[in-house]
């Protein structure tokens, strides 16, 4: 029995990573989409929704039957509960990666955003790749000490955020409301793609150590 659950957990642990990094791949096709008001890269995103959805249940149908059908205890049951939990915050990388695209493929052909702030998009896409990388890494090495290195990367992340509201909120801001809108919904995407990348973070150090470090801020 336990040879039996130890395959089944690391086959699930593979679908996570998969799923983390298909969220990556997805969040690099949308950014380029976004800065280049490539509709084709958008649509390319938004097709996989479907397959997204599928790798969601089969997650979560494998998790639930290690509950049921092996009754794991203890650090067996952390790891189970764990993996649930991850299951959710991949979804949301995925979603939001999707989010950027559809802004991609509703302002088309024009572009979303303003020349001005593409070089604040370009860097947090950057970002939110190597964030989505590191999910990757760290569900598949269960290394903590890497794991809390996310944090780092969405300190840079926040940074950006923040600064673009500075842009926004300048007097000499000469683009509009409709971009206004579209650069504050897009930022927060960008932002909230990294704090779920740091809480697949937390969440594999709780899974190796049993304890769970402190928190990203609700923003």
């Amino acid at each position: 029995m336990r040879v039996i659950y130890n395959e089944q957990m690391a086959d699930l642990a593979d679908l996570l990573g998969e799923m983390a990094g298909l969220a990556g791949a997805a969040m690099e096709r949308a950014t380029q989409s976004l800065l280049q008001a490539d509709l084709g890269l958008a649509e390319q995103v938004l097709s996989q929704d479907d397959r997204i959805a599928e790798m969601i249940t089969d997650a979560e149908e494998r998790a639930f039957a290690l509950l049921a059908l092996q009754a794991p205890v203890a650090g067996d049951l952390r790891q189970v509960v764990s993996a649930i939990q991850i299951v959710n915050d991949v979804n949301r990388m995925g979603a939001l990666a999707q989010h950027v695209a559809k802004v991609t493929r509703r302002r088309h052909p024009g572009h979303a955003l303003p020349e001005a702030v593409n070089g604040y998009f370009a860097e947090m896409g950057r970002i939110a790749v190597s964030m989505g990388a590191s999910a990757k890494e760290v569900l598949a090495t269960r290394d903590p000490e890497r794991a809390l290195e996310l944090n780092e990367e969405d300190e840079a992340m926040d940074d950006l955020h923040r600064h673009l509201f500075t842009l926004l909120m300048d007097r000499d801001w000469k683009h509009g409301v409709a971009a206004a809108v579209d650069v504050t919904l897009l930022g927060r995407y960008y932002e909230r793609f990294a704090d779920h990348a740091v809480e697949i973070g937390r969440r594999v150090v709780f899974l190796v150590t049993g304890e769970l470090p402190a928190g990203t801020d609700e923003k």
